[in-house]
């Protein structure tokens, strides 16, 4: 049973909002809920934080890396592309070793590869999803050149979807691009926590607060 006293997959916290089943189990997933997760970033910075954690969380618990979070940070430089595109062999090896994050060669490796891919980008051409970004674009831009027409309205979990065409298409244009760990679950992820959609439960408190969604899925004013 939920705390308002149903089966719904809204939970009522004693705050007296609604929240999803996964953001009401811990604080910090609460406090991640109502004050990140979905509203829109869009500088490279951000999206490269974003993308290098989505891709960590893979096959994992968001709860997981989430409690990790200021370990990667202070791992991966704060996420600074350009710092990270620079780790060599013996940084692989350190962050290997190292007990604050998720010690996964593949996703430490992924994560430099994707810091150089990022560089790239800014001098690249036939970029986005109708191919009009060019030199001087960056991730950000890149990423949200997938933002949809519409976004999802789901009323339960069950009807929260995993992927679209949007990030198929996404992940298969980074993956053109050098980037790893970027399948299409993942970059739908990415897509929800960066608000490029909102699949807040219909009756949750944050449903179509984003500034870029109202609530019937349509584009915010």
């Amino acid at each position: 049973m939920t705390e308002n006293g149903d089966d719904s997959d809204l939970v009522v916290g004693p705050d007296g909002l609604a929240r999803p089943r996964w953001a009401a189990v811990h604080e910090d997933l609460r406090s991640y809920y109502d004050t990140e997760w979905g509203l829109p970033v869009r500088d490279e910075h951000g999206v490269f934080e974003r993308l290098a954690l989505e891709g960590f969380q893979s096959g994992l618990s968001w709860a997981t890396i989430l409690r990790r979070r200021e370990g990667f940070r202070r791992a991966f430089a704060g996420f600074d592309v350009d710092a990270v595109a620079a780790y060599d062999a013996a940084d692989v090896e350190a962050l290997l070793a190292d007990t604050g994050i998720i010690r996964h060669r593949g996703k430490i490796e992924a994560t430099i590869a994707n810091a150089r891919a990022t560089i790239a980008l800014r001098t690249a051409t036939g970029l986005g999803a109708r191919g009009d970004l060019g030199p001087g674009s960056d991730l950000g831009q890149l990423v949200w050149s997938y933002r949809p027409q519409r976004t999802p309205v789901p009323a339960a979990a069950g009807e929260v979807p995993t992927t679209s065409t949007e990030s198929r298409a996404l992940a298969k244009e980074l993956k053109r691009h050098g980037f790893r760990f970027v399948g299409p679950t993942t970059m739908f992820a990415l897509m929800e926590a960066l608000g490029l959609v909102d699949t807040h439960l219909v009756g949750s408190h944050r449903r179509g607060t984003s500034g870029i969604w109202a609530a019937d899925g349509t584009p915010a004013a």
